[in-house]
């Protein structure tokens, strides 16, 4: 079989951004392993990465973002030669789409597009429209739709919007559900035992990006209410500090070297969001972080959410202040239903939402009828 070259154009470095790492960076080695070959390209490069989010080198990180537009004419130039052109959210972070339609206007590239969340929304928090947000062009992404190839997108929302840009445009885009997936032989291979030791205190759990960090005020309260009743640590993993005001608070810096064994530690995990069109785009991979670890998880029941975390089974739905507070109270009770709980998550993340599950799907992304080399040499009903 011929090889197919792969080139990947994606906001940030290897190793770096979550998305990345879930959405395809996990995958990298059934590519190798199935006659793929493949080139990554970032708009960001690492020291501007590690600067863009935080405050001052303005400068810096002007010359930074100038010199991601600069590299995308070399990409292109690159992408000559690739069979697919995956694009991870955006090629630019600003501005028109102008190296998709280079890609697929001229050069005539089969893009495979990508998608983890409501990106085409002006914004998470407010549909007031600044310079800031008409800078951002997120309606751009309705443009990409129409002219992909394939469009990959990560729970079943996204996908009935994708699929109604490209009708609306005309396009011939086949959308593919290719859901966020935990590697749970090589990754979270940890498993959490819920039997605490004498003094032992109970680990409620957060984790997430400095951009998620404002769905804790919803949940900040009622946190609040049960240290008067319960002696626990609320530990929040993050890349930004929120200092919040809560007498067993703990920060845990996250760190893509500890991270397993930084969230293992946790009891009970938390997932709260608004009920809004943003929150229906999102993946829900906080959810199945925790239930790969065995964690059970309290979320808010808004889209694939509903899914990943089964009422009463693999963790609880809570909407109002009331139910958040049963749930916490219940599983911080009770050592065997959090023991259930975790057991029954890890089946679900291993039988739907693992990386060893949906490998096939993910491949069929750059073929037709795909059939991984392993499955093709096993024999028939195995």
């Amino acid at each position: 079989m011929k090889t197919k070259h792969i080139v990947f154009l994606v906001p940030y470095p290897f190793d770096i951004a979550p998305g990345q790492r879930f959405r395809y960076e996990q995958y990298l080695e059934a590519l190798r392993e199935n006659d793929f070959s493949f080139e990554i390209f970032s708009f960001l490069d690492e020291k501007t990465n590690r600067i863009l989010y935080k405050k001052g080198n303005t400068l810096q990180k002007v010359w930074g973002v100038l010199k991601g537009y600069f590299k995308r004419l070399f990409h292109i130039w690159a992408a000559q030669k690739a069979d697919f052109v995956f694009i991870y959210r955006e090629a630019t972070p600003l501005g028109a789409p102008w190296v998709e339609w280079f890609l697929a206007k001229i050069l005539r590239k089969k893009i495979i597009y990508d998608f983890d969340d409501a990106i085409w929304i002006e914004t998470a928090q407010t549909e007031k429209k600044t310079w800031k947000h008409r800078l951002r062009n997120a309606p751009k992404v309705k443009k990409i739709c129409v002219w992909s190839y394939k469009i990959s997108v990560g729970n079943a929302f996204l996908k009935q919007n994708a699929e109604t840009f490209v009708k609306a445009g005309a396009g011939r885009a086949q959308v593919i559900l290719n859901p966020t997936t935990i590697d749970t032989v090589y990754k979270h291979n940890l498993y959490k035992n819920q039997t605490l030791s004498a003094g032992e205190k109970i680990v409620i759990v957060w984790t997430g990006s400095h951009s998620t960090l404002l769905y804790l005020d919803l949940i900040l309260p009622i946190l609040a209410e049960l240290e008067q009743e319960f002696d626990f640590i609320f530990r929040v993993i993050c890349d930004k500090n929120p200092n919040l005001p809560l007498k067993n608070f703990e920060f845990c810096a996250w760190n893509a070297q500890t991270e397993i064994e930084d969230l293992v530690v946790g009891n009970i995990g938390l997932m709260p969001l608004k009920t809004d069109a943003w929150s229906e785009g999102k993946c829900g991979f906080k959810a199945l972080q925790y239930l790969a670890l065995g964690i059970p998880a309290i979320v808010s029941p808004v889209g694939v959410n509903c899914q990943i975390v089964q009422q009463g089974q693999t963790g609880f739905w809570a909407t109002t202040s009331a139910e958040w507070k049963q749930a916490l109270q219940t599983l911080m009770q009770d050592a065997n239903l959090r023991t259930e709980m975790g057991r029954k998550g890890r089946e679900l993340v291993e039988k739907r939402y693992s990386v060893q599950a949906n490998t096939a799907n993910f491949l069929s992304l750059f073929t037709t009828d795909f059939i991984t080399k392993k499955e093709e040499s096993s024999p028939i009903g195995s």
